[in-house]
């Protein structure tokens, strides 16, 4: 069982930037794959960027140079830094871990946090 809580959301200006973490539980972490995620309202949830074993990177097209995941597996906590936001980047964000997959979809997932609201203004 891994437990997940982003923090770090916000309201911010377009142009600005912002920094969300992951916390996690778990023995195992450091071996799962952590993606994140993000909702705006009225869409489906889309991927965002993922991060296996601390350098194996991918993101989406539309954050690509923007957005930096990382994680601390000491902390047990993977981050997510975001510049350059845009109107169109506002949405609740969600971390998630599998423990196998290289995969974006969100049904690949095992287990969500609850989300932290970013809202980006223009």
């Amino acid at each position: 069982q891994v437990q997940l809580v982003e923090s770090g959301g916000g309201l911010v200006q377009a142009g600005g930037s912002l920094r969300l973490s992951c916390a996690a539980s778990g023995r195992t972490f450091s071996t799962y794959t952590v993606g994140w995620f993000r909702q705006a309202p009225g869409k489906e949830r889309e991927f965002v960027a993922r991060i296996r074993s601390g350098i194996v990177t991918y993101y989406a097209d539309s954050v690509k140079g923007r957005f930096t995941i990382s994680r601390d597996n000491a902390k047990k906590t993977v981050y997510l830094q975001m510049n350059s936001l845009k109107p169109e980047d506002t949405a609740v964000y969600y971390c998630a871990v599998s423990p196998s997959t290289y995969g974006i979809g969100t049904h690949e997932y095992d287990y969500w946090g609850q989300g932290t609201q970013v809202t980006v203004s223009s």
